[in-house]
Order: C-alpha cells, then structure tokens, then sequence
C-alpha cells in the first residue's frame, strides 16, 4: 500500500528479458534502505526488490504487469518516481494507493499557468475505470487531484515541487502513462456495473 506522495526519483540502469518477464536494474539514493521482498512502486507499479547491489537494486515485472502498464516503454537512462510501501501509523498525506496500474493514458496537453501547469490526459474510457471532479488519481504513482473530469480525460495541476521533484519533468504531449484510479470510484463504479 503506497499513499502517491513520491519519495525520490530513479534511474534506469539496465533491462534484461527473461522468457515473458523483465528484469529492471534501478539506481536511487534508496537502495541502501531497501531490503530483498521489499515492494516499491515505479511509476506507479508495485514490484518486488529480488537483488540489491550496492547503489543499485533489481525487480521483475511479469507479462501481464508489462502489458498493462508503461514498462514496455522504458529506456536505461529513464527517470521513475519511486515510492516505498507506507509505514503503518503514518500520515496518510496522498490518498490510499495499491500499486496495481489500471491502465495507460496519454499526455494530451500541457497549459503553463502562472507558474504552475495542467496536465490533461486521455485515456481509454471502454475499460470501466472513471475520474471524478476533485477526486484523486494516481499518475506514474503521483497522487493528484483530478480537474476537469470527462469520460475520458481528466486534467491535474501540477506545482513546481511536484514538477522538479517528480519525472512530470520528462512528460510531453503524447508520454504514455500510468494510471491507477481512485479504489473508492473502482468499487462505485463495479457495483453501479453489477445493478444495470
């Protein structure tokens, strides 16, 4: 469980294929701190740390984790924003993250405004998952509030902490992205689905 509320960034050192799984080799400041069975969230993505190595630590993401999510499209050199589960007892300052991406998205535009900007991304509407106004997503395991929401799209704004301290740095028109919709909304809405 993860609350969005990313704690540093990452950087792709190596991708290897192993039959249907990946292998992703990820420097961070972190690493010392981590431990093997440890679940971290990249980008989003809950995955288990299966070897450490100095500065550097290794997961496996499986078939079905690729296919639904941005790792495909990861480069070494990339920048991932990473975040450790959440301690219980802690302050909850995002809002309650699983770690399990619902699907993709993609940037659509970026609006400077006056020193901060919104994202707007777009995302197939067809799989049942749904924003609401002022609700929260999860964007590449940033927790936000969502503006603007539509049946497809939704807008989010982001500071300039958020901007420098997360890889929305590296967001353009037309980034893929992760998303993970807000639990409260997926159980709303498979429920609003089972009473048709």
């Amino acid at each position: 469980m993860f609350t969005g509320i990313i704690e540093t960034l990452g950087i792709i050192k190596d991708l290897k294929k192993d039959n249907d799984n990946l292998n992703i080799t990820v420097y961070s400041t972190i690493t010392p701190e981590l431990k093997i069975d440890q679940s971290v969230s990249h980008n989003g993505v809950c995955l288990t740390v299966v070897a450490i190595n100095n500065d550097e630590y290794t997961v496996t993401a499986i078939r079905e984790t690729i296919e639904k999510t941005n790792l495909a499209d990861w480069e070494i050199g990339n920048l991932i924003n990473l975040e450790r589960g959440m301690k219980l007892g802690d302050r909850l300052d995002g809002h309650i993250v699983q770690g399990h991406v619902d699907q993709t998205g993609v940037c659509k535009s970026i609006e400077e405004a006056g020193g901060s900007w919104y994202f707007t991304f777009e995302y197939d509407s067809t799989l049942n998952n749904i924003t609401i106004e002022k609700g929260s997503i999860t964007v590449n395991g940033v927790s936000l509030t969502v503006v603007n929401s539509k049946a497809n799209e939704f807008s989010v704004a982001i500071i300039p902490y958020t901007f420098e301290h997360t890889n929305f740095k590296n967001v353009k028109i037309g980034t893929k992205i992760n998303l993970e919709f807000d639990v409260v909304g997926k159980y709303v809405a498979r429920l609003h689905a089972l009473n048709r």
